[in-house]
Parts: structure tokens; sequence; C-alpha cells
């Protein structure tokens, strides 16, 4: 579970994230949703300790990320909006590397790698160098990567960007396998009908702030709107940043 409590973050005169407080828990997807510049990938990067609040706390199955941070980044696998492979290596190979990193057994190796390997169906290009992979390519073996020490939290800031219509359903149905399996999913995305097939919870944010933090249903209901891109524009006041 992650608990978010007050999270503050400034750059020079902007609040980037101005107080923002919510908690994914486990067992379910929670979506971050939000016009562009709300301060969506700020709060993701406080979450995976790549940023340091000015103010707040964030908990990571009750560890204080401020106090453990690298027990915080051993409980959570972490998909940012920066990919970055090692292009000379195969997608197997950046696995792996990573899994030794996170000091997986290697005896445990293998069949988690397998394992990863087949639910993003990654068989075709497992033993290819990732120089010239597609954006789909690289984001599934980026989330290989990210998965391969088993953590209970994952992180996934939009996990569909640029994908075709084939990888994108794979995807989603990689995300309700690990919500099946009781692990806290959360991830960031402005595309409404994503987040309407993937999300048991949503959180919108607005400058820098929490505006709504309800159930799909919750918020239709709440604006009196019939479906979700308009309970959305509702909810923000505005049309600014909204991808369709």
């Amino acid at each position: 579970m992650i608990e978010v409590k007050s999270l503050h973050k400034a750059f020079g005169t902007v609040k980037a994230v101005d107080g923002v407080s919510f908690t994914a828990r486990d067992g379910q997807i929670t979506g971050l949703l939000g016009p562009n510049g709300a301060g969506k990938t700020t709060t993701l990067r406080m979450l995976y300790t790549l940023m340091n609040p000015d103010q707040g706390q964030v908990l990571v199955d009750g560890v204080d990320a401020a106090r453990d941070p690298l027990s915080v980044r051993r409980s959570l696998g972490v998909l940012p909006d920066a990919r970055g492979l090692y292009k000379r290596l195969t997608a197997r190979e950046n696995i792996d590397y990573f899994a030794r990193l996170h000091g997986v057994p290697e005896a445990d190796l293998d069949r988690r790698r397998d394992a990863l390997v087949k639910a993003l169906e990654m068989e075709d290009i497992a033993d290819r160098r990732t120089e010239g992979f597609s954006q789909g390519q690289r984001v599934k073996t980026a989330i290989a990567r990210a998965l391969i020490h088993d953590p209970r939290n994952v992180i996934l800031d939009e996990p569909t960007n640029g994908l075709d219509v084939m990888a994108t359903r794979a995807m989603r149905r990689f995300m309700f396998q690990l919500r099946d399996e009781g692990r806290c999913v959360l991830f960031s995305s402005h595309i409404m009908q994503e987040v309407g097939a993937l999300c048991d919870r949503i959180v919108v944010i607005a400058k820098g702030r929490v505006v709504a933090d309800e159930t799909p249903d919750a918020l239709r209901k709440q604006t009196g709107q019939a479906n979700l891109e308009d309970a959305f524009v509702s909810i923000i006041g505005t049309d600014e940043g909204l991808a369709a």
C-alpha cells in the first residue's frame, strides 16, 4: 500500500505539488489523472524517491520513504517517464542485469524472468538487442526489468503512451494480472478510455492539488455526467490539457 500525506514541491515560485494526499491500496488499480502540468509526474517522482518533497510524507507498506529510502525502493517496481534501456543488450540481458542489481538469487532469476516474458508476451523479442525496438517493445522490456525483484507495489507512469492497439490490450491484461495477485498498482494517465477501463479508484490532480478521489462510477454520479471524460472536465473546470 502507498500512502501519500500532504506532499508539497515547488520549483522556484511555481508550486508543482501543493498538498497532495491519497492512498493506493493493495489489490486495486489506482489511477492518477490530470491535465498536462497538473503535477502527476512530480508526485510520482517523490513517491519513488527520485525527488525529495519540500513537505509531507510518503509511506510504502508503512515505511517512511524519507527515513528509509532504500527499503522503499526495494518494495517498488517503477516504470518512469523515461524508459532508458541499454541498447546493446538484449531484452533478456536488460532484465537479468536489473535482477542482479536487486540481488535476486540466481536460482530464482530464470523462473522470474521467464514468467514476466510470458506475461508480457515478449517471447519473440527476448533475445533481440533493444536498439531499434518499437515503443511497445521498449515499454514491455522496461516493465519486466522493473518487476524482476517481485515488488508488491507497482508505479507506472503512462505505461501505454505511444502503444498500438494490440500492445495496449496486452498491457491492460498484465495490469489486471498484477492487481489480481494482490499488488498495489498506481499509474498515471490522461487518457479517459484507459482510466475508465482499468481503475478501481481515480485520484484527479489539478494545479498541484487533489480535486477528486473516487471510484469511476462515483465520479460520474458526483458530476452528473454520463461519461468519464465529461466528468473529468467538470471536475477540473477546463478543457486545457485534456487528451481524448
